[in-house]
């Protein structure tokens, strides 16, 4: 009976080991797996085009994803843009970093999309569609303007 004792208690030992580990290790798993992986990852909040696109969440039915964009922005943007460009594709876009037309078209209707879905986004879906159209008159304006709802849809909820 002795002899069981002894070989009883280094494994007790040793399981209580583990579970302390365990106990301690778990909240440290989890608070790493919540934050980025990488230095260097890309944000993809709530609001972004990027989320957008990526269908995570039902668009309004006031702008379907099969809208084109020169029925939602008018006459400029059909000049502007294809004719039979969608706002998914807009959103979708990746040739922003050398057009500002592009970044123009790609957050603001990002900012649209959450003019009607975030309660408290800073922008109405009328100011979006007027400045999306002040924004088509020349590459500054359009660059400011982009740069705004950038701002916003980055800092968005």
């Amino acid at each position: 009976m002795k002899n069981k004792k002894h070989v009883l208690l280094p494994c007790l030992t040793l399981v209580f080991y583990v579970a302390v580990f365990l106990v301690v290790l778990a909240p440290i798993v989890n608070v790493s797996a919540s934050g980025p992986g990488f230095a260097y990852t890309r944000s993809r909040g709530r609001c972004t085009p990027q989320y957008w696109s990526s269908r995570h969440e039902p668009w309004p039915r006031m702008i379907p994803q099969g809208s084109t964009v020169s029925k939602v922005y008018g006459a400029q943007a059909y000049e502007r843009y294809r004719y039979d460009l969608t706002l998914l594709e807009a959103t979708e876009r990746n040739d922003e970093n050398d057009n500002v037309f592009a970044k123009l078209l790609k957050e603001s209707t990002a900012a649209l999309i959450n003019s009607y879905t975030r309660k408290g986004y800073p922008y109405t879906a009328w100011e979006v569609k007027t400045a999306v159209i002040q924004g088509m008159v020349s590459s500054e304006a359009a660059a400011g303007i982009a740069q705004r709802f950038y701002d916003a849809n980055r800092n968005c909820n």
